[in-house]
């Protein structure tokens, strides 16, 4: 027997009911979003790219969801919904603010919250402004370049400065006497200077030489070699080993009273020695501890008449050990303390005169170095020093000295420079125990052009004889114009006037020098 049921409900109304109820619905919609406007639709995502049915694989987590506010995403693509031109890929995936900012953000009423605005990352400075819509930052100029300053030959690791300068002109007082005698003279320099290349460690060398030749006075023809062998090995972030390798090759000077006067040609000396020093930083704290170690050594003399003179008493080796220690104040001033003290010990115990000139020295010096943004380099330092000699009969050797290097770069095209340097200096002369000499400079470096520089220099000397009333007082001038043609060449022109005024008869003397030259560099 069939199972009865009941029929399903026929519909109550028609098509007319159901376009009416339509109407009904779009009207209360439309007056709401009048009043509230709080159940339209919130655009997740980039107000430009409207949303749209989603596919099958787009449900679920997208890549970078995870990342939060500061993460990365390692898709290569930009997370879905964010607009690349508001910043890198990899900047933080969060959705983009709501297209319109009065919208209410959430709704008590509905179980999800509507995304809250928030702030667009900020777009990298190297960003196109077109892009972004800000304004780039100004970037620092780049450092300037001289075009005329040489670039150097590399030797794997090293580069290489070669340079000489040929020059020829006249000399009024080659002699340095107080009555003159004019001569043309003729001076070949060459140099070298090597720079390493290094990440750690660094070696540097100077070597400079020159040969001067007189036309009229062709016994004073000298040489002159100077070499300086500069090493650091950075043993540590803290530590580091000093190590200096020096050379010097010259003549006695004349119209000096170390120079005889019954030589054929000058008598040669050599100067050979090193240094080794540790140094050790602690915070800004800076200890320095140096030993030096040098020897001079004089050839035999020609003389005149065709016979030599030793000049074995005047060899001598000389020690030294320095301490430093130093304290940076502020970035770029760091004042200093330093102790050094010496011994010379000369090869034979009683020189030609019977006066044994061994000695020992002593120098406290407090000072400090400057580097303020790289207009004031340099340091300078004061002191006293004291010599006393192991022959009772020869006095001591004091006085304050005084040593400086400072370069100040006034103006772009100016550059003003200050040296100082105090030494004391073996004497042949039985009565005086040495020579304490002092020496001051200034030199005002000004480019009229890239291609022409100017170059002003004054100096004064004080020599102290110890042991003697003489006094010798040594003024200098000078003026140079350096005309650069490239990178590889130079004229120079200077001109020169050395003068010396002494407490002492027959001792003074004027010299003008004036010379033209040619510089080839690379």
């Amino acid at each position: 027997m069939p199972r009865l049921r009941p029929a399903p409900p026929k519909p109550a109304f028609g098509l007319g009911a159901c376009a009416a109820a339509v109407a009904l619905i779009l009207g209360m919609a439309s007056a709401a979003a009048q009043t509230a406007d709080v159940l339209s639709p919130e655009i997740v995502g980039n107000p430009d790219d409207p949303p749209r049915f989603l596919k099958r694989s787009d449900y679920g987590n997208p890549p970078g969801s995870g990342a939060g506010s500061t993460g990365f995403v390692s898709t290569n693509r930009p997370p879905k919904g964010q607009n690349t031109s508001q910043g890198t890929w990899g900047a933080p995936s969060r959705p983009l603010a709501p297209a319109s900012a009065g919208r209410v953000a959430s709704v008590s009423a509905q179980p999800r919250q509507l995304p809250q605005p928030i702030s667009y990352p900020q777009p990298l400075p190297s960003a196109d402004p077109a892009v972004t819509g800000t304004i780039a930052p100004k970037r620092k100029p780049a450092p300037e370049i001289d075009p005329y300053e040489p670039l150097g030959v590399r030797a794997g690791s090293l580069l290489l400065f070669p340079a000489i300068e040929l020059s020829g002109g006249f000399d009024s007082n080659p002699h340095r006497a107080t009555n003159p005698d004019a001569s043309s003279l003729f001076i070949a320099a060459p140099e070298l200077k090597v720079r390493s290349d290094w990440a750690r460690h660094e070696f540097r060398a100077d070597l400079r030489g020159n040969y001067t030749g007189y036309g009229s006075a062709s016994s004073l023809n000298n040489p002159n070699f100077r070499s300086t062998l500069d090493g650091r090995i950075d043993w540590s972030r803290q530590t580091r080993i000093e190590l200096q390798n020096r050379f010097l090759l010259s003549t006695d000077t004349p119209g000096s009273p170390n120079f005889q006067a019954d030589v054929e040609k000058p008598t040669i000396y050599t100067t050979f020695g090193g240094s080794a020093g540790l140094v050790h930083r602690f915070n800004r704290l800076e200890l320095a501890g140096k030993f030096n170690a040098d020897r001079t050594s004089y050839r035999d003399s020609k003389l005149t008449d065709g016979t030599t003179a030793s000049n074995e008493d005047r060899n001598f080796d000389e020690y030294g050990f320095e301490l430093r220690g130093s304290y940076e104040l502020t970035p770029g001033v760091r004042p200093f303390v330093a102790v050094e003290a010496d011994r010379r010990v000369h090869d034979l115990a009683i020189d030609s005169s019977g006066i044994q000139r061994d000695s020992n020295g002593f120098s406290p010096r407090i000072g400090t170095s400057f580097e303020l943004t790289r207009q004031l380099t340099g340091d300078v330092s004061v002191g006293y020093l004291k010599r006393n000699y192991k022959d009772p009969s020869l006095p001591e050797l004091r006085g304050a000295i005084a040593d400086a290097s400072l370069a100040w770069s006034a103006t772009r095209l100016t550059t003003v420079t200050l040296t100082a340097n105090s030494a004391a200096y073996e004497s042949i002369d039985a009565d005086v125990s040495g020579i304490l000499a002092r020496d001051f400079g200034i030199q005002l470096d000004h480019a009229f052009r890239d291609w022409l520089i100017g170059t002003l220099e004054l100096g004064f000397g004080l020599d102290d004889y110890v042991g003697s009333n003489r006094e010798d007082r040594r003024f200098s001038a000078a003026a140079e114009l350096t005309y650069k043609l490239n990178r590889e060449m130079q004229i120079k022109g200077e001109a020169r006037r050395e003068q010396r005024s002494s407490n002492e008869s027959g001792q003074d003397y004027t010299a003008n020098i004036f010379l033209l030259g040619l510089r080839l560099q690379r």
